[in-house]
């Protein structure tokens, strides 16, 4: 589609000139030879050469594409390739428009030397002219560059949340082990690397353009000027460049660590705004103040070695400027002073050196830029490819998964930890169905919370198979559940839509939780909190059992659910799961949950197991 759109913006584009430079030569010859001599045969001879055939099928190509693939531009997605295509046309625009002020510069020299005050003030005010037309075009493409940018950031930003948070890839990610740089701060990544690349992006493309029409455009203007200067630009441009190369390596290479140790810091820093309460109980500022000071540290002594490679690039970038101004002076000054050529040919052959030299320059002057884009785009790539392949991998897992059942059948499973070291069940297998109530007890790290990953889906056994209740019939709780960023209905309601239920449905499930003095805190159910920090671990559980009853699943999984609340509230909760005839398998310690069990699995955390009846179960077993 992009080539389509440059054929029909080129086509377009050539018409319009044609249009134009021909209605110029009807109304005033003399304007068309004094301004723009030879424009007119350069267009004829493009339009009766093989290019003009070229350019007219390409156009009527590209014109057809866009008829064929009209039905995908509904619903505004044919207002990025609008913008596009006038962002094209504008550029081809402004670079006829300094083509032809490097002609007008020329003559106002010329009237100047031959003391033409009337030709000076006429060629001025065409100048004028020229300036009035392209300002409101530059005016358009500060607009319109960073909201196609921003629509581009839109699209792309939401492309990658939905592949992060499809098939649990956003949970496989480890992004907070160090060791791992490839997938390292996946917020940053979404966000800030991704803001960056589309405007960054879309900017350098933009300007790439610009240089190539820039170069196209000045070329032949200096070309016809001095053969020499032309040739001895290109040679100095091509030695540059390559300098430059040479010395930016190193910058792509910082600029990716320094990103990384930006993010690795302001993590650390939102790490403490998380855990402020319990950093305070601890008084752990001064290790807290270690652990920021050594992300911070890290930071700096990056960007130490950036500054120098930056000062070293910036010397080759001024002496690339600094030497190129003698160029002209060296090879059009002879003729000049030869009497070869007018005073007016000087000035414009520096015009159109100088626009040749700035196109041709541009990975010179912008090197700082291109070697942070760089950086960028390779951490969103890998980054994209990590949650690409791990989406891929899941959904693979998924496709082959067994069918629901009613019930939760494990058949055979061996289960270790993720990465292998430790077996944490033999051969284990057991149901639970609807009326059934397992407890899981074992001492600590034998592996209850993985079982429970397992029974949930999460984990996968190295052997066996897990059968689990249908999508929507089976809902976990952790321990500390989980707060999500939003209002108290919201807070309750997750993960279902808040409109399904009623203010007082919300109140009387509040109430039968003991969250009754929530209420009277929070009257308005619509309120938007710091949730995590205002509210007690008890509190989170009780209002995780809320959101439990408001689901009702048939099947329920609860690690620890309930390790905040004394045993009243506890027994509370689970007779209401009881009354609501939930299935259910929960980790927990406290001799007063066998009440509420059928059956007991009991871990030993070497791989062994054993399935007894709750009923009289000996806690000091474990």
């Amino acid at each position: 589609m992009l080539l389509a759109l440059i054929a029909v913006v080129v086509g377009v584009t050539l018409l319009l000139l044609t249009g134009m430079v021909s209605l110029a030569g009807r109304i005033s010859p003399h304007f068309q030879a004094e301004f723009l001599p030879g424009v007119m045969e350069q267009i004829d001879t493009i339009w009766n050469s093989p290019w003009g055939l070229v350019i007219g099928f390409s156009m009527a190509l590209g014109t057809t594409a866009f008829v064929l693939l009209r039905n995908r531009f509904r619903e505004g997605r044919w207002l990025p390739w609008l913008m596009l295509g006038i962002i094209a046309v504008l550029l081809l625009t402004i670079n006829g428009i300094n083509v032809g002020i490097s002609y007008i510069a020329r003559n106002i020299d010329n009237t100047l030397v031959a003391y033409d005050q009337t030709g000076f003030w006429k060629t001025v005010s065409i100048y004028a002219f020229c300036l009035v037309i392209a300002l409101p075009i530059r005016g358009a493409f500060s607009y319109l560059i960073p909201k196609l940018g921003l629509i581009w950031r839109r699209w792309l930003t939401g492309g990658m949340i939905s592949t992060y948070m499809s098939d649990k890839a956003y949970y496989d990610l480890n992004p907070n082990d160090e060791s791992q740089r490839d997938i390292d701060n996946p917020d940053q990544r979404i966000s800030e690397d991704t803001r960056a690349f589309t405007s960054t992006s879309l900017s350098v493309t933009i300007e790439i353009i610009y240089s190539l029409l820039t170069f196209g455009s000045f070329i032949f203007v200096l070309w016809g000027i001095s053969k020499n200067l032309t040739l001895g630009l290109l040679g100095y441009s091509v030695g540059g460049t390559l300098l430059i190369f040479f010395f930016s390596k190193k910058l792509v290479i910082l600029n990716f660590e320094q990103l990384r140790l930006e993010a690795d810091f302001r993590y650390g820093l939102v790490h403490i705004r998380d855990n402020a309460e319990s950093i305070a109980f601890y008084r752990g500022e001064d290790q807290e103040s270690g652990e920021a000071n050594r992300r911070l540290d890290g930071a700096i002594r990056n960007y130490d070695k950036l500054i120098i490679w930056k000062a070293l690039v910036d010397v080759v970038q001024r002496s690339y400027d600094y030497f190129s101004r003698f160029l002209p002076w060296l090879i059009i000054a002879p003729i000049y002073l030869a009497k070869d050529v007018d005073f007016g040919v000087f000035s414009q052959a520096s015009i159109a050196f100088f626009q040749v030299l700035n196109a041709v320059s541009y990975i010179v002057n912008n090197i700082e830029e291109l070697s942070r884009f760089s950086a960028g785009i390779s951490r969103l790539e890998t980054f994209q490819t990590s949650i690409e392949v791990l989406s891929r991998r899941n959904g693979k897992q998924a496709a082959f998964a067994l069918p629901p059942v009613d019930g939760i059948l494990v058949r055979n499973t061996e289960l270790s930890t993720p990465d292998g070291t430790k077996l944490l069940s033999q051969p284990l297998s057991l149901s639970v169905q609807q009326g059934e109530r397992l407890l899981v007890v074992g001492p600590s790290g034998c592996g209850k919370t993985s079982f429970l990953r397992m029974v949930s889906g999460l984990w996968q056994p190295i052997r066996g198979t897990v059968q689990r209740p249908p999508l929507g019939e089976l809902l976990f709780i952790p321990q500390k559940p989980y707060m999500i960023l939003g209002s108290l209905r919201e807070q309750l309601c997750y993960p279902l839509d808040p409109m399904l239920f009623s203010d007082e449905q919300l109140r009387a499930v509040l109430e039968q939780v003991n969250l009754a003095g929530l209420i009277d805190r929070y009257p308005d159910l619509d309120i938007k909190q710091d949730w995590p920090r205002l509210l007690s671990l008890g509190e989170q559980q009780r209002l995780a059992f809320g959101r439990l009853l408001l689901n009702s699943p048939r099947y329920v999984v609860l690690d620890e659910a309930t390790s905040a609340l004394d045993v009243a509230t506890e027994q509370r909760l689970y007779q209401l799961l009881m009354e609501r005839e939930m299935a259910f398998i929960s980790v927990g310690h406290r001799p007063t949950l066998a009440a509420f069990h059928t059956n007991v699995l009991e871990m030993d955390g070497k791989g062994d197991w054993a399935l007894l009846p709750a009923k009289g179960y000996d806690f000091s077993r474990t």
